[in-house]
């Protein structure tokens, strides 16, 4: 289960790939994932002691980590790739929207937003009081992508202690569509 979140988002990044990852946290999968594939990767997060410690133990000459506040900060350039990963719930559905218009603003026309989050509890009660914004479904998170993206894809893995959906949304190509299979990543 811990490593899922890295090897799904890996599957959406081709070789050479130039990645923006928000709200990246201590860096683990920038660098034992994203590095390996991606051209440059720049790694934001607003917490102002995960930046240090990604810098110090998930650093690779690949990888820049900044700190930021992606409500307000959101870094500027076009991007093959955008992680939005164990991140989402985190926000308001009016910042959910803001921010996707910011993704959809620097991902390339056939480039590839993924990303995970956990499905609410069925009491309703948050799994995290810092939670702003839980999913109740695939269906749920899906709708916040579907405006944006052409192609969404949202899947789910079940453990006994989490459900957790994983999405994939892209005007192009996502990874287990039919013609992905012909798409050589190397």
């Amino acid at each position: 289960m811990w490593v899922e979140r890295g090897v799904f988002g890996l599957l959406a990044i081709k070789q050479g790939a130039s990645l923006l990852e928000l709200c990246c946290g201590d860096g683990f999968n920038a660098y034992h994932f994203y590095s390996t594939r991606a051209k440059t990767i720049i790694s934001v997060d607003f917490d102002k002691d995960a930046i240090p410690h990604a810098k110090k133990y998930n650093q690779a000459n690949n990888v820049e980590f900044r700190l930021c506040d992606i409500r307000t900060e959101m870094p500027e350039g076009i991007f093959d790739n955008v992680v939005w990963d164990a991140a989402i719930e985190h926000f308001t559905e009016k910042e959910i929207d803001e921010i996707m218009k910011n993704i959809k603003a620097r991902l390339r026309n056939e480039g590839i937003l993924t990303g995970y989050t956990i499905v609410e509890l069925p009491t309703g009660q948050k799994s995290l009081s810092h939670h702003e914004r839980e999913f109740r479904s695939k269906e749920d998170l899906k709708s916040f992508f579907e405006p944006y993206f052409k192609n969404v894809k949202v899947f789910e893995t079940i453990y006994p202690s989490r459900h957790n959906l994983y999405f994939y949304a892209s005007n192009g190509i996502l990874p287990f569509d039919k013609e992905w299979e012909h798409i050589t990543i190397k």
